[in-house]
């Protein structure tokens, strides 16, 4: 399971939900937060990121549109290579395949997240999911995994209820080929750190 945690073991700052969404999840010392992700490409990345914005969602501007694959993460520097030898050999043995969305979905009452949903291609990332959620990145799930795009997120209810509505006709369909690990900056974006092509 994720940690959350502080360099002097205090409580996460009070900004640290807004770098990384419904679970602040914080670094110490020596440590580095990353997270794996199946990237959204343009144009529709662009669109799903202004409609967050949009919506008050201060993540649009931090967090390009994605499907999760391994959540914020914080794990030693020194472990960096491990993990890039791991997704090396996960994503060799995946094909790349098709990823259609439509519509909308919400994980309310549980957590307070709309999302994109996926009508084709959760099935390969799912399977794409317990292959990289393993050895150096076999931390515990905190949810069943449910791929998904996150478009709205920690907002009033009649937020969300208008960011189910508006993007309930939604649709996009695109091919998967690559996976990026993620880390995040300094100044509070996350930006693709390294790319693995599915099948090597």
């Amino acid at each position: 399971m994720t940690t959350t945690r502080s360099a002097d073991g205090a409580a996460p700052p009070a900004g640290a939900a807004a770098l990384t969404g419904v679970m602040p999840v914080v670094p110490a010392a020596g440590e580095v937060l990353i997270g794996v992700a199946i990237a959204v490409p343009q144009p529709w990345a662009a669109e799903l990121e202004g409609w967050r914005r949009r919506f008050g969602d201060p993540l649009g501007a931090t967090v390009p549109a994605h499907v999760t694959l391994v959540p914020p993460t914080a794990l030693p520097r020194a472990d960096l290579p491990r993990v890039r030898e791991h997704l090396a050999r996960a994503t060799a043995a995946t094909h790349p395949f098709r990823i259609a969305l439509d519509g909308t979905g919400t994980f309310r009452p549980v957590s307070p997240v709309v999302y994109v949903r996926l009508a084709a291609g959760s099935g390969e990332c799912s399977a794409l999911e317990e292959r990289v959620r393993a050895g150096v990145l076999g931390t515990r799930r905190r949810f069943p995994f449910h791929p998904h795009v996150t478009v709205a997120q920690q907002l009033e209810d009649d937020v969300l209820d208008r960011a189910c509505a508006q993007l309930s006709g939604f649709d996009a369909s695109f091919d998967v080929a690559q996976v990026d690990l993620y880390e995040l900056g300094a100044d509070g974006r996350w930006r693709s750190a390294h790319t693995f092509r599915l099948g090597g």
